[in-house]
């Protein structure tokens, strides 16, 4: 599978991201949302999570959404646009608000962890195919979507089948199962998510997430329950990733990571492996540079690097060299892939090593 799609026209770029961002609230400290004092603000959405990691990453990309039009939805816009996200196409809506959500310091995946969210009747609930710019959607090699639009209401599905039907000349639809249940309180996530996944030609979905939405277990089960989309990444955890593309089935296994905080990969290993495709590497390597690159959002606290410095803002950062050392890495062989162990501070390692210490 090759990324396609026009290349010479002046707005066109390697990926548009649409959905929904909204501003989170982190607690300066462990506990219950009703004992957290304070809490530092960030910016959370899985679509430009993805189109941020790539700009920085030196590719040009364009996040497009609708925002209120207040200081949250100020400070979206100037957050993404710092890592060199194109945000021309972003709407501000004077009714709605932008949404907002609160989560605990907890690890994600314990019955301890909390979050509240402040999205119901947001700005970006009301995206609809009529009111969005579907040409600056429509102008990138990739158009990456998630199932997390489709949940948000009636008028975001339609938004999103819209950009998943069949037309002459559409850019390569990437789209990322990203099942959450509790948007899905009607019942109609499974039946909605697997109809959008059809209609793409690049899905990722988690081993488990197919199993809880679908049924399926195993690679070969969720393909084929999944047999349209010219290329399925099918997540396993720590166990590695099988892709199945163009009738071969390619499985890595993922590299061993000492792990700060369990966030962001999902987004991170989207991003590596579209940055890959972009670049038309093997398929081994891309799926090694989803590896890497949610190995570089895992090894760090948040879910997103630092924007870019200011001289590299208003289009594509250059290519930082931690992606240059990520290449030689994704060219390890096997037996020095399967040694492989990435821990803090890796990305800023010189030079490619068969095992990278944590400091």
């Amino acid at each position: 599978m090759t990324a396609t799609g026009p290349r010479n026209a002046p707005d066109v770029v390697d990926v548009v991201a649409l959905g929904e961002s909204m501003v989170a609230f982190l607690p300066s400290r462990p506990g219950r949302l009703a004992d957290v004092p304070t809490f530092d603000r960030a910016i959370g959405g899985a679509e430009s999570n993805v189109a941020c990691v790539l700009a920085a990453a030196g590719h040009s990309a364009r996040w497009i959404s609708t925002v209120g039009a207040d200081g949250f939805g100020d400070h979206l816009v100037e957050t993404i646009g710092a890592y060199g996200v194109d945000v021309t196409a972003v709407r501000r809506d004077p009714e709605r608000p932008t949404g907002v959500y609160f989560r605990t310091a907890g690890d994600r995946a314990t019955d301890a962890h909390e979050v509240a969210y402040y999205r119901a009747g947001s700005a970006a609930s009301a995206m609809a195919a009529g009111n969005m710019d579907l040409t600056a959607a429509r102008a990138g090699r990739v158009l990456h979507l998630t199932g997390i639009t489709a949940a948000l209401s009636g008028e975001c599905r339609g938004l999103l089948r819209e950009l998943t039907a069949p037309r002459p000349g559409r850019p390569l639809v990437s789209f990322d199962v990203n099942h959450r249940p509790g948007l899905w309180p009607d019942g109609d996530g499974p039946h909605v998510l697997l109809e959008l996944a059809r209609g793409a030609d690049l899905v990722f979905v988690g081993d488990d997430e197919a199993q809880q939405v679908w049924g399926p277990h195993g690679a070969e089960n969720v393909r084929r329950a999944l047999p349209g989309p010219a290329t399925l990444v099918v997540k396993q955890g720590g166990h590695g990733v099988t892709v199945f593309d163009a009738g071969r089935v390619t499985f890595v296994p993922a590299p061993h990571v000492d792990v700060v905080a369990a966030v962001g990969a999902g987004d991170a290993f989207a991003a590596g492996f579209l940055s890959a495709t972009l670049r038309d590497l093997p398929m081994k390597a891309r799926v090694r540079h989803g590896h890497l690159w949610a190995a570089a959002a895992l090894t760090v606290p948040g879910d997103l690097a630092v924007p870019p410095p200011p001289a590299s803002r208003g289009g594509a950062a250059p290519r930082p060299a931690w992606i240059a050392h990520a290449d030689r890495l994704a060219a390890l062989d096997d037996g020095a892939w399967e040694r492989l162990r990435l821990g803090p501070g890796w990305t800023q390692a010189a030079a490619a090593t068969e095992e990278v210490p944590t400091p």
